[in-house]
């Protein structure tokens, strides 16, 4: 009885032994899993991180940055609006705005023209006067010319047409290559919309006639 009882025994620590290890080969691994999904949750809540941080910063700029028309004047010749000059701004606290990733949306209620900047019309000043500067009939329906006005920076370039804070340039349409011109009582409509941000808006009507050469449109 006693050689049963202590080869019983030694079966009983066995098994105890084997459970214990058993357990803690268990653990082990509970914890190698519990830092993998840990891992796992870390790298994923860093990449929601910075995608909240760059959708933050893209919403900011979208709401941030803009331009503003501050005049809109128009050439006159045999009865017809030829030419549109739209003088243009960043709004307030915009960033800067790369006009050659501008475009122009312009309406005359019948046709939509679709603008681009064309750097081979650039002026960097208006000596010879607002609508004698640029060449106009070198634009075409899908060009629009850029005249600085004011660049205290320098910053406006034909090749890298850059504005920003208190600079003001003047864009240049060549209605007549958009629209054969625009006559009296005409509803006018638009966008000059840069890249990323908010658009200026255009909007007008033609006067029922026209005693000047040049006139304010707004």
């Amino acid at each position: 009885m006693k050689r049963v009882s202590l080869h019983c025994g030694d079966i009983s620590s066995n098994e105890y032994a084997s459970i214990g290890i058993g357990s803690l080969i268990i653990f082990i691994a509970m914890i190698i899993t519990a830092g993998v999904t840990a891992s796992v949750i870390f790298q994923t809540m860093d990449s929601m991180q910075q995608q909240a941080l760059r959708t933050s910063q893209e919403t900011i700029k979208d709401i941030s940055t803009g331009l503003k028309i501050s005049h809109i004047s128009g050439y006159i010749h045999n009865s017809s609006i030829t030419k549109l000059v739209f003088f243009v701004e960043t709004i307030a606290g915009s960033d800067a705005v790369d006009l050659a990733e501008t475009t122009v949306q312009l309406s005359d209620s019948e046709t939509v023209s679709i603008l681009h900047y064309d750097n081979t019309t650039f002026s960097s000043s208006v000596t010879n006067g607002l609508f004698g500067s640029v060449n106009s009939s070198n634009l075409s329906n899908i060009d629009f010319s850029v005249l600085v006005i004011r660049d205290i920076d320098s910053s406006c370039t034909s090749s890298n047409p850059v504005i920003n804070k208190n600079d003001l340039v003047a864009i240049l349409v060549n209605t007549t290559s958009c629209f054969s011109g625009i006559s009296n009582s005409i509803s006018v409509s638009g966008r000059i919309m840069p890249e990323q941000g908010i658009s200026a808006t255009i909007g007008f009507t033609t006067p029922s006639s026209f005693t000047t050469t040049i006139i304010d449109l707004r």
